[in-house]
């Protein structure tokens, strides 16, 4: 059986679940192939934003289970909302994150801020030598003027929209089943 565009788009409480899941897993697979496949380690800041991804991708997938399995429409709406505000949260991060590398406001000072403790003068060289900052505001790759964080952010933002189309529909099409 096919599911066609029209259908899918019909039932945005079965569809929007697996949609999140599927390009949540890709924008993770994504980073990860850009820190072990081409070293572009992530500073702090990048790591926080994966955590949307860490809750949003198995919350998806239960969601798409609930829908399967006739779940209530009040669990289903409120895992929807749940997405929906991570990943705005997210998308609040991901725009900070890029507003500290156009150096629009000051980042953290952990991953921006200057190096002040590299301990005793005894420890110093070992501390040079071993020391390896990722640092918040400096860009390490761009495409079409966007960097990895502002990806991110609309990345975030269309998650979100597919999470509210998603609450909007199972509070819609289910409410009869309740």
């Amino acid at each position: 059986m096919t599911m066609t565009f029209e259908h899918a788009a019909a039932e945005p409480a079965k569809t929007a679940p697996l949609a999140i899941a599927i390009l949540g897993a890709a924008t993770l697979i994504g980073a990860w192939i850009f820190q072990y496949g081409f070293g572009i380690q992530p500073c702090p800041l990048c790591l926080e934003q994966r955590y949307a991804y860490y809750f949003a991708i198995p919350l998806a997938c239960l969601l798409a289970a609930g829908v399967a399995f006739g779940a209530s429409r009040k669990v289903l709406v409120v895992g929807f909302v749940a997405i929906a505000a991570g990943m705005l949260w997210n998308a609040g991060l991901g725009a900070y994150h890029s507003g500290v590398e156009w150096g629009w406001w000051q980042g953290p000072t952990d991953c921006s801020g200057p190096i002040n403790d590299l301990g005793g003068a005894g420890g110093l060289l070992k501390k040079i030598q071993t020391i390896r900052i990722v640092r918040c505001d400096e860009v390490q790759w761009r495409f079409l003027g966007l960097s990895l964080a502002g990806y991110n952010a609309l990345i975030s933002l269309a998650l979100a929209a597919l999470a509210i189309w998603g609450a909007a529909g199972a509070y819609r099409t289910l409410r009869d089943r309740d």
